[in-house]
């Protein structure tokens, strides 16, 4: 217990300090982590640390997959649902397919082994380049179907997997069989995400206590995943339709206590997830180099080149007639959504990054058959399944942000972000003279004094101001705006001094404290907050 307790403080500890440097380097700390852990695993004497696939699929992807789709917007998500569906479904087939039969002309493997391999590296992973595409300012709709792309792709990716372990441990597959069954499991998952998101919502407001909610939004993913996943299906379609419906009804009805303590909880709980997968992804790098003894070198080159080129070139080669021909040969979709300028499928293409879930399924593939041989080509599948992963995340993750400054995709959404940040100032002064309007109403109906009246106007109308010098109609931002944060900043660390005075004399005791020190956070996070908006 001891040593396995040291070895989660050094990862710990290692993810801190990846994250620290990835972000003076400003690149994804996924890429930094999983080359750290490939350098650790290569240290002789170091302890060796494995990952089991199980623990991947069924207790590591359901809160991540979960937590992305209640932060994705419903509405975004359903006007792009046809080009998320051509990714997340349309090229992870094409991808799989052209895996398969690349290396059973090429490399010999058979045709089930190939298309296993195929549903294994088929998957991207959005996680890294999400945060370069983010923090470049690419257009809105390029972020939205990379998100929705990763929410989905699993899906498609693991059920084909499923039937391509079974093809090659009982040696018979039905086509027709197949594609009955895909469509059951994406029906029947969709229904139960919408029955556990719907359960759960009204749970929680039932309870109606923070710590209870948060712990059953834990509960959630789990709920949502785990029962399709036992009965055949992937459980990833049933836990994104439960995030998005919790997503779009949340608003009603979670509190506010909650979704203030939720989100710094899920923030720093995925942040230790992502961080320690992709470190210990890394560290496989000594179990891969293990079993593939076997294979020459120059053998197991060909052969990694051979699928992470096939990899990146059928992306490619999905993505272009995927984006334009549905609108050459339908004119309403060309109409209602007209063609996007080349750049576009050309950025989504270079974001083919393969990840985690792609290593956990080649981790997954049992080592006998059903007839009690050995699984064959195990060892290297998954070598070639982690060749994947290093080409795609580090050669592809570190070249997308010079390809998207080529592409001339950099700083492109910052009108769209002008223009979202011009809207929110509208709705935050026409909430504030909706609450001054009700004010005046409950003013009149209560009889209030003036005593009582006029402070409480005086906050509303301050909040006003505030929003108008902020520049509320599409104006600049005021200087005095920023004056005015500056001194409230100032005028905070004033008091949260002088609550620490009083605390350290013995005139302030410490429950009373922290409840002050709790309305000071809140008003210097809000303060941030706005900070953030310029």
């Amino acid at each position: 217990m001891i040593p396995t307790i040291q070895t989660l403080v050094f990862l710990l500890a290692v993810i801190a300090a990846a994250a620290f440097i990835a972000a003076r380097l400003k690149i994804p700390p996924s890429i930094l982590l999983v080359l750290t852990g490939v350098a650790l695993a290569l240290v002789p004497g170091l302890p060796t640390v494995e990952i089991a696939p199980e623990f991947v699929l069924l207790v590591v992807l359901p809160p991540i997959i979960y937590s992305s789709a209640v932060a994705m917007s419903w509405r975004e998500f359903r006007f792009n649902l046809r080009p998320i569906s051509l990714l997340a479904v349309g090229c992870v087939l094409f991808t799989t397919a052209a895996t398969a039969a690349a290396t059973h002309y090429l490399l010999g493997l058979s045709w089930p082994l190939g298309f296993l391999l195929g549903a294994i590296v088929s998957p991207p992973d959005a996680l890294a380049p999400l945060s370069i595409a983010r923090r470049l300012q690419v257009p809105r709709r390029l972020l939205v179907i990379l998100e929705g792309e990763g929410l989905a792709n699993d899906a498609t990716a693991l059920v084909l997997y499923r039937f391509a372990v079974a093809a090659v441990s009982v040696g018979v597959f039905s086509f027709s069989q197949a594609v009955g069954t895909f469509a059951v499991i994406v029906v029947g998952e969709i229904l139960w995400g919408i029955a556990v998101g719907w359960l759960m919502l009204r749970l929680r407001r039932w309870v109606g206590d923070p710590r209870i909610e948060i712990t059953l939004s834990i509960l959630t993913p789990f709920l949502a995943y785990w029962p399709p996943e036992q009965m055949g299906g992937s459980g990833v379609l049933a836990t994104v339709t439960a995030g998005l419906y919790i997503s779009w009804n949340g608003l009603r009805l979670i509190s506010a206590a909650t979704r203030l303590q939720g989100i710094f909880f899920w923030d720093f709980l995925n942040y230790l997830i992502e961080g320690m997968v992709f470190l210990i992804t890394g560290l496989q790098a000594r179990s891969v180099v293990a079993g593939i003894r076997g294979y020459s070198l120059s053998e197991l080159a060909t052969s990694a080149a051979l699928v992470s080129a096939v990899v990146i070139v059928a992306r490619f080669v999905w993505l272009y007639p995927a984006t334009y021909l549905p609108r050459w040969l339908v004119p309403a979709i060309r109409r209602n959504d007209p063609s996007p300028p080349w750049q576009w499928p050309f950025a989504l293409a270079s974001a083919g990054v393969r990840g985690v879930v792609s290593l956990a399924a080649a981790l997954a593939i049992p080592l006998v058959t059903e007839g009690g041989q050995a699984f064959p080509e195990r060892d290297l599948i998954l070598f070639l399944t982690f060749s994947v992963i290093l080409v795609t995340l580090v050669g592809q993750g570190l070249l997308l942000p010079w390809i998207i400054r080529v592409l001339g995709l950099a700083n492109a959404g910052r009108r769209e972000l002008q223009a979202d940040r011009i809207e929110e100032r509208q709705a935050r002064r026409q909430a504030v003279e909706m609450a001054i309007a009700r004010f005046d109403q409950l003013a009149v109906e209560k009889t209030l004094s003036e005593d009582i009246a006029d402070p409480l106007r005086a906050v509303q109308r301050a909040r006003l101001q505030h929003i108008e010098l902020k520049g509320g109609g599409g104006d600049p931002p005021s200087a005095f705006a920023g004056l005015h944060d500056e001194i409230e900043l100032q005028l905070i660390i004033a008091e949260r001094q002088l609550v620490n005075d009083l605390f350290r004399d013995g005139k302030l005791k410490d429950e009373p404290r922290r409840r002050i020190e709790r309305e000071l956070d809140l008003r210097e996070a809000r303060l941030a907050n706005r900070r953030d908006e310029d």
